[in-house]
């Protein structure tokens, strides 16, 4: 099968399996932006040359999630793809801090694809916090993400220097979306 038609039909599973999940930001936008915006990045980042990275950016989410089946995605798109979606899954069983913890500490050691992911990943957040964050999200928080967010990115520079400028000015714009404009 022609690997485009496959990252169409994960666009459609991802929008099957993400259907009734909403962004925790206050515009409370379908789920399926953020994964589109994920993968739109991945694409722009190599060019379109890697369907499978693509791929699994659309399905980034899904075993973490929605509790996908892994065996699930090996089936319909291939164990490279189900790979890189492994590699990029958080331990859901592990403490919020240690799931933290473990990806500062492991995004060097990623695959490339798995860091793409990630930085793109990482972008797309990092927006939402200066465009639509939570409503339940204090400053403080806000803040302690990007810090964080920074921290793991760090661990990815080299990969891909427009996805790393890319992340940057959107975290340039969460800080300042931390400090309410002066009133003139």
């Amino acid at each position: 099968m022609n690997s485009w038609v496959l990252v169409l039909r994960a666009a459609d599973q991802a929008a099957r399996w993400h259907a009734n999940q909403r962004r925790k930001g206050h515009a409370q936008e379908p789920y399926l932006n953020h994964l589109i915006e994920v993968a739109s990045l991945v694409t722009e980042a190599t060019d379109g040359a890697d369907p499978n990275v693509v791929i699994a950016a659309l399905l980034h989410d899904a075993v973490e999630d929605q509790k996908i089946p892994i065996h699930r995605i090996t089936r319909e798109f291939g164990q490279p793809v189900a790979d890189i979606v492994m590699e990029v899954t958080d331990d859901k069983e592990l403490a919020k801090e240690e799931r933290k913890r473990i990806q500062i500490e492991t995004a060097a050691h990623k695959s490339r694809k798995a860091k793409l992911i990630t930085l793109a990943d990482k972008t797309s957040n990092v927006r939402a916090v200066a465009f639509s964050p939570a409503a339940d999200w204090s400053v403080k928080r806000r803040e302690d993400y990007i810090t964080w967010a920074k921290n793991v990115v760090e661990e990815l520079r080299g990969t891909s220097v427009w996805l790393e400028r890319k992340f940057d000015q959107a975290a340039d714009r969460a800080v300042q979306s931390l400090t309410p404009p002066l009133a003139g």
